[in-house]
């Protein structure tokens, strides 16, 4: 068995400085808790980016895994295979659209949105060919290829790797005036807008924020695009941040609360983890722009990923995962509050569901929020800073209330024992 040392000291000989991780090495997963290789076990608040909404290893996802392994992996879109179409059905009937466009990551995601918006711009829009602008927000996080870093503010994310991508008009996060007079610029496709903003250190917008910004893209003639990579399959306590409290499965227009978006992307828990699934949702109007040969993936559509993907919701839907989403992010913030009222330390607690944050007394180019979360390991809990002094926390949502509460005593009690 290799230790935790030797592989963190593998992984620094041998693999690219891309990241910089938490000093815990992590060997098995089940449900809310992950075991490093000494065996000491911990509660996972972080659900690898929320990825492993439904819980690590989840049994029914995994099965489907092992299952699909067995008989088929992998066809290309060369040929058809027996698993894609059924996929694709569920998927537009459980999130209300009419086509679906399978891809494989998150940031692969982000791109076929951006395609399609702008071919939709060029062709149904009559937007003179290469002059599209997309409005996107400061702050974002879309993902990390060369296109999404162009209109990137993260100097990590962007000095260097130039020159840019084009085409792109930033707006402040939650400005509705702002992205009112950004539609009124020429050759607007569309809004590309994270309905929370999670890697900047969940940001939650205005109530109306999402309607009003739907509702003003529709006005002028411009595709409203949700990325809800993140936000998505139940992780707010909604099946979508853009569902607002509504939890139910493909009958979203129903509900007063629901902003349908005119591309929908989807990736992370998608697959619970288990596999690389991504996709974006449109209707006939947006999607019929894409004809054959000019967009695809050799993996996207696969036998294997769809299976996982489609069990994957199902277990949203049989364990009630958006209402526990709900329930528990209502009383982890309520319990969180506590604690920033008798604190020095905690400033702010802000979220929705199970995908919260809590703001460090300190500025942005501090270590505080990085010694605090190794505090945090050394009890029992694992969580990740972003943005310097902001502590995301963002569980499985598999979690029980007791188990909630338990991590709500590991944080207190880190926070007593902490020195700033």
């Amino acid at each position: 068995m290799i230790s935790s040392k030797d592989a963190i000291q593998l992984e620094d000989q041998y693999g690219a400085h891309n990241y910089h991780p938490l000093p815990v090495v992590l060997e098995k997963g089940k449900g809310v808790f992950v075991w490093d290789p000494e065996g000491n076990k911990y509660f996972d608040f972080l659900s690898a980016y929320s990825a492993v909404n439904q819980g690590h290893c989840h049994p029914k996802i995994t099965k489907a895994l092992v299952d699909q392994a067995h008989t088929l992996t992998l066809t290309s879109r060369a040929f058809y295979n027996n698993v894609l179409g059924e996929y694709e059905k569920y998927m537009s009937e459980y999130f209300g659209f009419d086509k679906v466009l399978p891809m494989n990551t998150g940031a692969e995601g982000v791109e076929t949105a951006i395609k399609v918006c702008r071919k939709w711009a060029y062709e149904k829009k009559g937007i003179k060919e290469n002059e599209a602008q997309i409005i996107v927000c400061e702050d974002n996080f879309h993902g990390r290829t060369t296109t999404v870093i162009s209109f990137s503010n993260d100097p990590d994310a962007k000095k260097n790797f130039g020159p840019y991508t084009p085409g792109f008009i930033k707006i402040p996060y939650n400005d509705l005036k702002a992205l009112e007079e950004a539609l009124k610029e020429p050759n607007v496709a569309g809004f590309l807008v994270e309905p929370i903003q999670g890697e900047a250190g969940v940001v939650v917008p205005d109530e109306n924020f999402i309607s009003e910004s739907a509702r003003l893209c529709k006005e002028a003639n411009a595709l409203f695009i949700a990325d809800e990579i993140q936000t998505g399959i139940a992780r707010t306590g909604g099946l979508l941040a853009v569902c607002g409290d509504c939890s139910c499965s493909g009958h979203c227009e129903r509900q007063n609360s629901y902003t349908k978006p005119n591309i929908l992307i989807l990736g992370k828990a998608l697959s619970g983890g288990a596999y690389p699934v991504s996709a974006i949702l449109a209707d006939d109007n947006v999607m019929d722009v894409i004809k054959p040969g000019q967009h695809g993936s050799t993996y996207g559509g696969n036998p294997l990923g769809c299976k996982v993907a489609m069990t994957a919701l199902e277990v949203v839907d049989d364990e009630n995962l958006a209402q526990n989403a709900r329930t528990l992010g209502n009383l982890f913030r309520s319990e969180m509050k506590k604690l920033v009222d008798s604190s020095d330390l905690f400033v702010k607690v802000r979220g929705k569901g199970l995908l919260n944050a809590v703001i460090i007394n300190d500025n942005p180019e501090s270590d505080t929020a990085w010694r605090f979360c190794l505090a945090l390991k050394e009890n029992g809990l694992l969580a990740k800073p972003t943005h310097g002094n902001i502590i995301r926390f963002a569980p499985p949502l598999v979690m029980t209330e007791s188990q909630l509460m338990d991590c709500v005593e590991i944080i207190r009690k880190t926070l007593e024992n902490f020195s700033k």
